[in-house]
């Protein structure tokens, strides 16, 4: 069936839901915005699904919800009545219909005989991982779209272990969800007979309080927070989203009295109207904070997402100026803290192990050589890290201490197993105590690490490249990369390509080795002097991602070549635009 057969079949539909029907009417006379809307359906992959909330096949709204589901549902039922009794745990952000897609799922699981656990009312992200595993649920929907602008949501779904699902579950999944064909005919059940047949159970604090109780434990130095608790000053923004509810309480019952939110993003927003994107990774999100930060001469500056899984950072440089770190700077003073923590204390262990992203700066792994703590690398997916402290705790091979991606995700705690910006929250307020004890702040020690180690410098471009064609564009651009590796980027030459797809490492000297991980469609680069470049398409949106790494013993000279990267990647693009 093509786009207008599809388009025709909702328009004609008895009983469209009014939101949607509402779109319609926005954009009936607009073809190429029909065309979009209709033209295939909203790709579901190991992350969930991510768009734009609206009319069409490929938008988020209650018949995709109902959809992916659906899916689900059936991929429970085969897991036979055990699985549907243990149910599915439902969270949701503050974004527009987040709490109305939350329920559908609930009730198209009910459908099924299949109960859902449904929040009263917004949590972070972190928190639904975490009531996966606390109520042994089989399963765990969140509904967000992280850190996309205001028009997006999205749908994330979870395994048992509290994780995303791993490649294999993944794609069996999205089978059951592709299989169902007639999106507007799902059955939803009734949501009061659901609560009377025991379906449908809204949950709250008491989850709320196992998850802070298990907070205490991330705090690694409980003497020093007694000590610096009331002493150090942080400026903290949820930026209009979930992170203030278990945030303000989690810094409150580490120790830490001088919090000060900033009052214009502190409640929930759908419209995120104080910024252009409520992204932490983007330094003008802070521009509230840096302003309360002046104000209130503080030590660092903290802002979570809108679901509350990913953490920015701003540090003091000097008297009313703040710099606003990247994910990898943050992660390095994380790792740097805890380590050289737990070794003033004597609780380093034999076999510690830090786990990251294949596209996350190599300054981790420097560190941690330095106090034989054993680094592994992962696909891009916080699933993967938590795969391999599964492996850590089935084989006892190794003791987990600390997990991330560059993409400002931070895992303290396994209690959780995602990424978990009110776990950082609290460990990022310690460390700038530690610091500032020591007369530091978290720039001069970030300074200090690179005076060690040497300059990392990276970044990530996005490029976007939307609709069927752009997506054409990202598929030519990936086989071309393929049959025509770049011998050198920015002058310095090609010492190794890893395709993660084929899993093959081809060495300089032309011999092969197979990469030990599941297939992803990852290009990495491996430069002579120690830098890299990685590329990937994004499985959630229509883009195409680079990652750089650029090394290098002065920092001037590490940012001149982390330039001259991005100028031959540029031109790369040049080719399919």
């Amino acid at each position: 069936m093509g786009w207008k057969e599809t388009y025709t079949t909702w328009k004609n539909h008895a009983s469209l839901d009014e939101h949607v029907k509402k779109d319609f009417l926005q954009i009936e006379n607009d073809e190429k915005a029909l065309e979009d809307a209709f033209y295939k359906p909203l790709e579901f992959g190991t992350a969930g699904m991510r768009g734009v909330i609206g009319a069409g096949i490929n938008r988020m709204n209650v018949y995709t919800v109902r959809q992916a589901t659906e899916g689900l549902a059936r991929f429970i039922e085969a897991q036979g009545e055990e699985a549907k009794q243990r149910g599915v745990a439902i969270a949701y952000d503050s974004r527009h219909f987040s709490p109305e897609f939350a329920m559908e799922a609930a009730k198209t699981l009910g459908a099924h005989g299949i109960k859902a656990y449904v929040f009263e009312s917004l949590r972070p992200t972190p928190e639904l991982s975490f009531a996966v595993r606390h109520l042994n649920a089989v399963s765990g929907i969140m509904v967000t779209a992280s850190h996309n602008p205001p028009e997006y949501n999205g749908y994330k779904v979870y395994g048992e272990d509290g994780g995303q699902l791993p490649p294999k579950e993944a794609d069996a999944l999205t089978r059951y969800v592709r299989d169902v064909e007639d999106v507007l005919s799902i059955e939803a059940a009734d949501e009061e007979e659901l609560k009377e047949k025991g379906l449908l159970e809204i949950i709250g604090s008491e989850v709320d309080e196992a998850y802070l109780e298990e907070m205490k434990a991330v705090t690694v130095d409980p003497e020093l927070v007694q000590r610096m608790g009331d002493k150090v000053k942080v400026v903290y923004t949820p930026l209009h989203g979930t992170g203030k509810m278990l945030g303000e309480r989690a810094l409150a019952q580490a120790g830490f009295t001088q919090v000060v939110l900033v009052p214009e993003q502190a409640e929930p927003d759908a419209d995120f109207s104080t910024v252009k994107s409520p992204n932490p990774e983007d330094p003008e999100a802070f521009e509230y904070a840096i302003r309360v930060g002046k104000e209130e001469d503080a030590d660092i500056l903290i802002a979570t997402d809108p679901d509350a899984d990913r953490l920015g950072m701003a540090v003091k440089v000097a008297e009313g100026q703040y710099e606003v770190l990247t994910g990898n700077q943050i992660a390095g003073l994380m790792l740097y803290y805890i380590l050289s923590a737990r070794e003033k204390t004597n609780t380093l262990p034999k076999k510690g192990a830090v786990v990251k992203s294949i596209v996350s700066s190599e300054m981790a792994t420097a560190i941690a050589d330095k106090v034989d703590v054993k680094v592994f690398n992962v696909l891009t997916g916080f699933k993967f890290i938590a795969e391999k402290i599964k492996q850590f705790e089935t084989d006892n091979s190794y003791e987990y201490l600390f997990g991330f991606e560059e993409s400002y995700g931070y895992m303290v705690k396994p209690f959780v197993r995602d990424k978990d910006a009110i776990q950082a929250l609290v460990l990022a307020a310690e460390m700038a105590a530690s610091f500032k004890e020591q007369g530091d702040t978290c720039f001069d020690v970030l300074c200090d690490l690179y005076h060690e180690y040497g300059h990392f410098e990276e970044k990530t471009i996005s490029v976007t490249l939307p609709g069927m064609e752009g997506a054409e564009k990202i598929n030519q651009l990936m086989a071309q990369l393929r049959e025509e590796a770049p011998n050198q980027f920015g002058n310095i030459e090609v010492k190794e390509v890893e395709d993660y797809k084929l899993s093959i490492r081809t060495k300089e000297d032309g011999t092969e080795e197979t990469i030990d991980m599941p297939s992803a469609d990852v290009l990495k680069y491996m430069m002579q002097d120690g830098s890299w470049i990685a590329v990937r398409p994004s499985g959630t949106e229509p883009k195409i991602k680079f990652y750089i790494g650029a090394y290098d013993d002065s920092g001037v000279s590490a940012k001149e070549k982390l330039q001259a990267f991005e100028t031959s990647l540029r031109e790369i693009v040049k080719t399919v635009e």
